[in-house]
């Protein structure tokens, strides 16, 4: 690992309105960076799809509301790579294969369009999923803000 240069956990409910306060969260995190506008605008877009799959998915009706939780944590290196985590102790995910096809939703096709990973890994330089049926599920983002080294 790198030369971790800050970092950052929060826990929140797994509530709508914790959607708009992690993309204010991370966007304040990483504003030490003096990201451009884009950059800011990806990370945000990708936490923002995260946050609310956690919401929308990974909590059923069994779940106590104090139980349905979006942990974030972050840190970035010397090189300006942000790396995000965005993690639910939910359900997790039967098939990861089929969730990150295009256009697939586990939850109602009427309401949902099916693209949240792929906006995610639109948005991100580099993203990986872990996901334990009955446990829940880990989302990594991963950015480079400003110049780097690859």
């Amino acid at each position: 690992m790198k030369d971790i240069q800050n970092k950052f956990k929060i826990t929140l409910p797994a509530k709508s309105a914790n959607e708009a306060f992690s993309r204010s969260v991370i966007s304040a995190f990483i504003a030490q960076l003096d990201p451009t506008i884009e950059e800011i605008c990806d990370i945000k877009t990708a936490v923002s799809e995260a946050v609310t799959n956690c919401i929308v998915h990974a909590y059923g009706s069994n779940y106590k509301d104090n139980q349905k939780l979006v942990i974030i944590s972050a840190f970035f290196d010397k090189d300006g790579l942000v790396t995000i985590k965005i993690k639910d102790k939910g359900c997790g995910i039967h098939d990861i294969d089929k969730a990150l096809t295009p256009m697939y939703t586990g939850g109602n096709s009427d309401e949902r369009s099916g693209m949240g990973f792929s906006i995610m890994q639109c948005f991100s330089d580099k993203f990986s999923i872990k996901s334990t049926v009955g446990k829940g599920t880990t989302v990594t983002l991963k950015k480079y803000i400003g110049k780097h080294e690859e």
